[in-house]
């Protein structure tokens, strides 16, 4: 068996809908980050991951960063692992809203240009094929795994908190949660 940790990125200097469509972290996410990465330092040799794979997004990189250059790894960027894709015809400033309505719904019942219920099977085996590292992601992608493996049609089933940590295990190419990250209110919906 082998251990895959799922993480939130730490706080990001933005939010969508605001002026950076890829923020880096604020102060607060730095300190999150490292704060990531000492817990992750601290798991038993045996449960550390060897791996770091992120989001191309700049608040993932920027999270996982300071744990990558803490085990000498390098990050493996990985789009499957990304934020949810915005319906092309969509303007900046229809994101936000189009989020909040997604995320009250269902998988199957997302509009957009893509199929959302196979988008979440695509991440979930992303995050499958993984075994061994830590992956940095996001507040949907989370959800996309978590929802993916409990067999649930609603699109929200954590609010998983900045920097937050959901430990899962691979078991002969099965993937099963351990642990759920660290719930809190966040600025996402």
């Amino acid at each position: 068996m082998s251990r895959i940790y799922l993480i939130r990125h730490a706080k990001p200097a933005s939010t969508w809908g605001g002026a950076d469509d890829d923020p880096g972290l604020d102060e607060t996410g730095k300190a999150q980050a490292i704060a990531t990465r000492d817990a992750l330092l601290a798991l038993p040799e045996a449960l550390r991951p060897t791996r770091v794979v992120s989001s191309p997004l700049r608040r993932c990189q920027e999270t996982a960063q300071p744990f990558a250059e803490a085990i000498g790894a390098s990050l493996e960027i990985d789009p499957l692992v990304g934020e949810i894709p915005t319906p092309k015809g969509l303007k900046p400033e229809e994101r936000g809203p189009w989020l909040r309505s997604a995320f009250t719904g269902r998988w199957d019942a997302i509009v957009g240009d893509l199929d959302y219920d196979a988008w979440r099977r695509d991440v979930a085996a992303a995050v499958a094929s993984r075994a061994g590292a830590a992956v940095f992601s996001h507040f949907v992608a989370i959800n996309a795994v978590l929802t993916q493996l409990a067999g649930e049609p609603q699109v929200i089933t954590l609010r998983p908190d900045h920097a937050s940590i959901s430990v899962f295990e691979l078991d002969r190419g099965t993937l099963k949660l351990v642990e759920r990250g660290r719930e809190a209110l966040t600025g996402v919906l």
